[in-house]
């Protein structure tokens, strides 16, 4: 079997490998996408059933196509998501395959380009863009054994509270997913314990625009690096019954129960950090903060938005938080689930070229890699904030795209003056 060519392979067809296509195609560079599922997979079958989009419509989109027929205002449920990008692949042509995998990529010795093994055969590439985003492998951490006779399930494995056995969950993670999950399972009826680490938690909505919105304007989501000592801290903002801000205090007042950072397990007896009225309390700093920031916005600019001041309160300290659990017996609490909503690491193992650290996160400049045709793109912070989003993702597709075609310019002159020596 002959080995297929192109200038530009991309791997991963999810928003990322189609936000990467449509610039390249643009630009008139050769290109394939290579999905290993279905177009937008782990949208369909890694998340929730009742998970929606965390940002509007009017938001959380590529620029040339709307969401149709919904509501610009209103969140997209997951699987309107996933057919989202079926019909943007379809609106730009996209050369994708699917049902692909590909297993390995090796640098070519003596010339240029990369030789790619595939599921159905090898490929030769001069580019190959690594777009598989930042959740490939779930994180389920080494903390509860296998002889606490509990089940243990990470979020993306999740689906809906019937799946789980009967009796109480413990949720580990207060990001966008572990408070949802969290709280559907607390509205179908099940005892729900939240393990609550360091957090910012924005409005929902202030003086009648979604925090997406604030972000905008206020110069968030163009933040081109965490501030130092943020690493771990996460966000926790729902886009659930029609959207709302998440408030710990709420949920504990309407009967969960709030416990600090789970930190170890021994004879079924799970223990925590003294942390969490500390965590609420920042969480709380942060979104007043914002609040103080939309408002000094609006004065500077004259803007007419209503006031909102009942935005600006916040409930009484429930007893959870006031006097917090330090251990928990998991038996004698009857949790029969511990639910981990703690995030994912990156697998490139099939990517076999040198560009990586030895803990296995690539080195990289806004998505350009240290190693000369190879590119990353999906990646949270790849060039700022709003990198691993779906509108993020476009931007920084342009850019990798952009260079990706400066490189051939060169390549280009490169040959034409080679030509011209040889006359």
């Amino acid at each position: 079997m002959p080995t297929e060519t192109t200038d530009t392979l991309v791997v991963g067809g999810g928003q990322a490998g189609l936000a990467m296509s449509e610039h390249l195609g643009k630009a008139g560079i050769p290109h394939l996408v290579l999905e290993r599922s279905r177009i937008a997979e782990r949208w369909r079958s890694e998340r929730w059933d009742s998970l929606v989009a965390n940002g509007p419509a009017w938001h959380d989109r590529f620029p040339g196509m709307e969401f149709a027929g919904l509501d610009p205002d209103a969140f997209a449920p997951k699987e309107q998501v996933a057919d989202y990008f079926v019909a943007y692949a379809d609106q730009i042509d996209a050369p994708i395959r699917c049902g692909v995998e590909v297993k390995q990529v090796l640098r070519n010795e003596g010339r240029p380009g990369f030789r790619v093994e595939t599921s159905e055969g090898v490929i030769e590439a001069r580019n190959v863009v690594a777009a598989t985003g930042p959740f490939q492998q779930p994180i389920i951490p080494d903390v509860i054994p296998e002889q606490a006779g509990v089940t243990q399930i990470h979020s993306s494995a999740y689906r809906n509270p019937d799946q789980l056995p009967e009796g109480a969950v413990l949720v580990v993670g207060a990001g966008s997913s572990g408070v949802q999950i969290a709280d559907e399972l607390l509205q179908a009826g099940k005892r729900v314990y939240l393990s609550v680490g360091p957090h910012d938690r924005p409005p929902r909505a202030y003086r009648g625009r979604d925090f997406c919105w604030w972000l905008g304007v206020l110069g968030k989501w163009d933040a081109a690096a965490l501030a130092p000592g943020l690493e771990h801290v996460t966000i926790s903002v729902s886009g659930a019954d029609g959207g709302h801000t998440i408030d710990f205090r709420r949920l504990a007042h309407q009967g969960m129960i709030l416990v600090g950072r789970t930190e170890s397990c021994n004879d079924g007896v799970v223990t925590f950090g003294s942390d969490l009225a500390a965590n609420i309390e920042r969480g709380d700093a942060n979104y007043l903060s914002m609040l103080d920031e939309a408002d000094a916005y609006i004065a500077r600019n004259g803007l007419d938005l209503p006031e909102d001041p009942d935005t600006r309160r916040i409930e009484a300290e429930p007893d959870c938080v006031a006097h917090p659990l330090h251990a928990l017996n998991l038996a004698e609490a009857g949790i029969t689930t511990i639910l981990w909503a703690t995030g994912f690491s990156l697998d490139y193992s099939w990517l076999q070229v040198d560009t990586f650290e030895q803990s296995g996160k690539p080195i990289h400049q806004r998505g350009v890699s240290a190693e000369p045709g190879v590119y990353f793109l999906g990646l949270p912070w790849q060039s700022r904030r709003g990198s691993s989003f779906i509108w993020g993702v476009w931007h920084d597709a342009r850019f990798v795209a952009d260079h990706i075609v400066t490189q051939a310019k060169y390549l280009e002159y490169n040959a034409s003056a080679m030509r011209k020596a040889a006359e």
